[in-house]
């Protein structure tokens, strides 16, 4: 038995997935292994307040904007 190359594994694996899930849960299954980039805590102080009563205020400027 031939061994088979890193691309025909990624392919036959790719189509049961698809065959198997359909292309629509295929893609949110290959996506819960996608840890993403960055650093989120450090971005998170970027654009998020530390003070409580501003966080307050803009979440009621949030829901002001709902109505």
């Amino acid at each position: 038995m031939k061994a088979k190359t890193l691309h025909e594994i990624h392919d036959e694996g790719m189509n049961a997935l698809r065959e198997r899930l359909g292309p629509v849960d295929m893609i949110r299954f290959i996506q819960m292994f996608d840890s993403g980039k960055g650093d989120y805590t450090k971005e998170r102080r970027q654009w998020l307040s530390n003070d409580l009563d501003e966080i307050c205020k803009e979440i009621q400027e949030m829901q002001k904007k709902e109505l």
